[in-house]
């Protein structure tokens, strides 16, 4: 029986298989799971990548553990407000922005960790700071750009740290 089934969102002009997904799939593989990343580079839409990552979803026999970076993290949210989830994990999510949909989020976990980067150009972290206040969520400010430039080995903790305090 599978412990949870973990997918794994990219930012928008990311690849499914990037540094950080590599780092969380290696930390997930020592967990006993899986990272399933889904590949959305054929539209540039959140909410066409919400609906395809809920689709894919359908209706799993485990707890659901979403996790996503920047636009996949905002695609991440999306969804969790649609169906019950054990966990968000969230890296410099593209929340607060100008042509995203949702600007409310509900029905979250109990379990949501967010990551940004001090030095994001591309979405403040002040939005991130917003959000977790707003949902009381643990948030981890690094010293980092939007990309999360050489910061992989820390996300990999933090997403270790997550995990175990969802699977048991």
């Amino acid at each position: 029986m599978t412990k949870a089934h973990l997918f794994w969102s990219h930012g928008l002009e990311a690849a499914p298989w990037g540094e950080k997904s590599k780092t969380m799939a290696e930390v997930a593989k020592q967990a006993d799971l899986t990272l399933e990343a889904l590949d959305y580079r054929d539209t540039k839409d959140p909410e066409q990548r919400a609906a395809r990552l809920l689709s894919h979803l359908g209706e799993p026999e485990a707890p659901i553990i979403l996790a996503g970076s920047s636009m996949g993290a905002y695609v991440s949210l999306s969804v969790a407000g649609e169906i019950p989830v054990a966990g968000l994990f969230l890296v410099a999510p593209a929340l607060y922005l100008p042509g995203y949909k949702k600007h409310l989020f509900f029905n979250l976990p109990k379990n949501v960790e967010v990551i940004h980067g001090w030095h994001d150009d591309v979405v403040p972290v002040d939005n991130s700071i917003r959000f977790a206040r707003l949902h009381k969520t643990n948030l981890h400010i690094l010293p980092a750009d939007h990309r999360m430039t050489g910061q992989a080995a820390l996300i990999g903790q933090l997403f270790a740290r997550f995990l175990e305090n969802i699977i048991p």
